[in-house]
């Protein structure tokens, strides 16, 4: 059974996206895969933040995939498993300088005192995934060149120390990376760079829901059809009606005369998605999400600790 690994970062709420194209695939995925999720905190420390969020961050993240059906073996937060920084390490000492610098996040956001751990993150990336002995990686086009990254370094271990880790292959994310913001369609959602409107919240309450939806960019063509390309805000609002209705959104497309009536079923079916993850999510007790943290923690650390004493063994560390 081939080994998947996925992660979130703790930087902002979970969205509608983040719900439709991991969480509930990795819930879907329970009794017939081997996933490990990662709750990246370590990685949202990157730039500058607020302690006491990114514990609660971390926390909602950890309760949003119990209350989503998560199986609670299966994740924990980065910084519980001190395996990812020992391991990122080794790795920074087998990676080139130039390599670490021409990633994309370090060119956009490097320029400023306060971001200038970028430069070595990627590498941190890399440990998370190779730490797992992990076979596939879901990964998006903006996360393309992290993953390259990942696989040079690996190739280069391996050769230079014997063979060592598993060579991760990316795989295609589903659905959640094409769906995009409400309110610039040519952007996909995301928890820290979407506009006020145009990323649903996994908390957010039904009335925002509502009215985020029913604000939605569309444009002036009048006719709902499924065209990405020429009407990319109604497409988007098909792709999510689809999504949470497990329906296609060209056949959908037909079932609509106006744009309002696309809106009002997708906030409809919006709302009924996450309505009862909510709901489970408001139950929890802060110590049972606690719990569940240190519990994934603490069985990941069985093949982590292997993968690393692997690794400090090839690369010549006194055991």
């Amino acid at each position: 059974m081939p080994r998947l690994l996925t992660a979130f970062k703790p930087t902002g709420h979970l969205h509608l996206g983040n719900l439709l194209g991991a969480v509930r695939p990795i819930a879907a995925r329970r009794d017939d895969s081997d996933t490990t999720v990662i709750i990246a905190d370590l990685h949202a420390m990157t730039v500058r933040h607020d302690p006491g969020q990114l514990r609660a961050l971390t926390m909602e993240c950890a309760g949003l995939l119990l209350a989503s059906g998560v199986d609670p073996a299966c994740f924990y937060a980065q910084s519980h498993l001190p395996e990812h920084t020992e391991l990122h390490y080794l790795l920074e000492c087998v990676t080139h300088y130039g390599e670490a610098h021409r990633m994309i996040q370090f060119k956009e956001k490097g320029g400023t005192g306060s971001r200038i751990s970028l430069l070595t993150y990627p590498v941190l990336m890399a440990a998370d995934i190779l730490l797992h002995d992990t076979d596939l990686v879901p990964v998006g086009e903006d996360q393309l060149q992290h993953l390259e990254l990942t696989r040079t370094v690996a190739h280069r271990f391996n050769s230079l120390y014997g063979t060592t880790f598993t060579v991760p292959v990316g795989v295609a994310p589903l659905v959640g990376a094409r769906i995009k913001d409400l309110g610039d369609p040519t952007r996909k959602m995301g928890k820290t760079d979407s506009t006020d409107h145009g990323s649903i919240l996994l908390i957010d309450p039904p009335e925002v829901i509502r009215r985020k939806v029913m604000r939605a960019v569309t444009d002036t063509v009048g006719i709902v059809r499924f065209d990405p390309e020429e009407q990319p805000g109604v497409a988007n609002l098909l792709t999510i009606l689809a999504a949470c209705t497990s329906g296609d959104p060209r056949e959908l497309a037909g079932t609509f005369t106006g744009y309002g009536e696309l809106k009002a079923a997708v906030a409809d079916a919006v709302v009924a998605t996450v309505t009862p993850i909510q709901d489970r999510y408001a139950a929890l007790d802060p110590a049972e999400v606690r719990q569940a943290l240190l519990g994934g923690a603490k069985r990941a650390r069985d093949t982590a600790y292997l993968t690393v004493t692997r690794a400090r063994a090839a690369i010549g560390l006194i055991d």
